[in-house]
């Protein structure tokens, strides 16, 4: 779009909106934000100067990926961590992690993005939390590759302070002293950290587990985040391990030990919530925290399945994340929201769970979990992000109903996709980028880091 131009997407073959406000004629996109809703057979009542005729497509708002490993993509599929859980699966990851450099970062960064872009997503959250020597700027990597591409990203200043040595799961070489992570958390919050509506690059404060910080971090993280107003995230109640982890170091289950650190608040939210108590829910759901469902990554390291309709009856926001790259293996928003469907309909059946209540979780639930009332809806004043998808493939030929048929029949790539009354993808391609040049750059670091620990 031009700047200051005003688009018609007209005539939508399908468009996932409010059902009381009839958008059947398409949207009217002007200064990055959604400025009119056309009823079915209506013109606009605004002037406007160009017109996208979307009658193949299907129009979703953007969807929102809430919890993310970019750098995993390197890894993806590597032999020595198949078929393993949580805990062996990090320990045999750990050692090749360990050896990540600033170039592979902002290839797998790039990748990650690109894919998540293709498949509808306009808002990545991304939790790093890998500092080893030589990637004291990570975070400075992951921001620059998301300016270059123009997508939304909330990104998380990981940590981990408790190494092998004083009884946790990480190597010693990724562990950082309380001084290095809190200054450099402050650094990024000051730096990169934009508020308000329509803000595309924020940060958030994420120590990265119970098994691999302490408690000091995660107590002077809250206090920072606060001090900042800026969100907190952490992976917590993944798996039984963990829990169990959780009892035998500090003698409490998981939202116990998020309390005493001053974490059970409206600014968290949570990667997994699997393991969690009826009484757990319900304090989750006072205090308003959110939790991202990953299916995907679940399932594959057979964690357990969240509770998604238990929380959100306590009222704890529930979004949908692809997790890490090397337990997915993809960084695919339109299939997570398929998965999440099915695996939601195993626990609480076929007639409980419908496509609507996957759409919610990707798109309104991801935004209240990221604690933005500007994007994951269709609706007037919104900020202009949405994603459109064609039915013209062979796996949707006899389809009926277009919003169901995206996810029963597997949509897996978007056509166009709009961030900020841009197009960010065109005709199923991101401009600006070579596709097979990012894969070789991508596929050839891969192979580096693994040969890297080989010596």
């Amino acid at each position: 779009m031009i700047k200051n131009s005003s688009l018609w997407i007209k005539n939508p073959l399908a468009i996932l909106s409010n059902p009381k406000e009839d958008a059947r004629g398409g949207i009217v996109v002007s200064g990055g934000k959604i400025t009119e809703l056309v009823a079915v057979g209506a013109l606009p009542s605004q002037p406007y100067d160009q017109i996208y005729d979307a009658s193949r497509h299907v129009i979703l708002p953007g969807l929102i990926n809430t919890h993310h490993h970019f750098y995993q993509t390197l890894t993806r599929a590597y032999p020595d961590a198949l078929n393993k859980e949580l805990f062996p699966w990090l320990k045999t990851l750990y050692p090749l992690w360990a050896g990540l450099e600033p170039e592979m970062l902002a290839s797998a960064s790039r990748l990650a993005l690109t894919e998540l872009m293709l498949s509808g997503c306009t808002l990545a959250a991304d939790h790093h939390y890998l500092f080893p020597e030589g990637m004291e700027n990570a975070i400075d990597v992951q921001v620059a590759e998301a300016e270059k591409l123009g997508i939304r990203a909330m990104l998380t200043r990981g940590s981990m302070s408790l190494g092998e040595k004083d009884g946790g799961l990480p190597p010693q070489t990724t562990v950082q002293s309380e001084e290095q992570i809190l200054s450099d958390s402050e650094r990024l919050i000051q730096r990169y950290h934009q508020r308000g509506e329509g803000a595309m690059t924020q940060i958030a404060l994420a120590p990265c587990s119970p098994f691999s910080v302490t408690p000091e971090i995660m107590q002077a993280s809250a206090l920072l985040a606060e001090g900042h107003d800026v969100r907190l995230h952490t992976h917590l109640a993944e798996t039984i391990d963990e829990e169990t982890f959780c009892l035998q170091r500090f003698g409490m289950r998981t939202v116990d030990y998020l309390e005493s650190v001053g974490w059970l608040s409206s600014r968290t939210w949570l990667a997994h919530g699997i393991h969690f108590d009826d009484e757990e829910i319900r304090r989750l759901g006072h205090a308003g925290v959110g939790v991202c469902h990953c299916p995907t990554s679940n399932m594959m390291l057979a964690s357990g399945i969240a509770r998604t309709k238990e929380l959100e009856a306590a009222g704890v926001a529930v979004g949908l994340g692809v997790d890490g790259s090397a337990s997915n293996d993809g960084s695919n928003m339109i299939q997570e929201v398929r998965q999440a469907l099915y695996l939601q309909r195993l626990r609480y059946g076929s007639s409980a769970v419908t496509h609507f209540d996957a759409y919610r979780w990707a798109t309104q639930g991801s935004a209240a979990v990221l604690g933005r009332s500007d994007v994951g809806e269709i609706a007037l004043g919104k900020q202009a992000d949405v994603a459109m998808f064609t039915l013209d493939e062979l796996r949707f030929s006899g389809s009926h109903d277009p919003l169901a048929a995206l996810l029963l029949c597997g949509a897996d790539r978007a056509d166009r996709v709009m961030i900020a009354g841009r197009w960010t993808v065109e005709d199923g391609e991101v401009p600006g980028v070579d596709r097979h040049a990012l894969i070789a750059e991508h596929s050839a670091l891969a192979n580096k880091l693994a040969v890297k620990l080989q010596h």
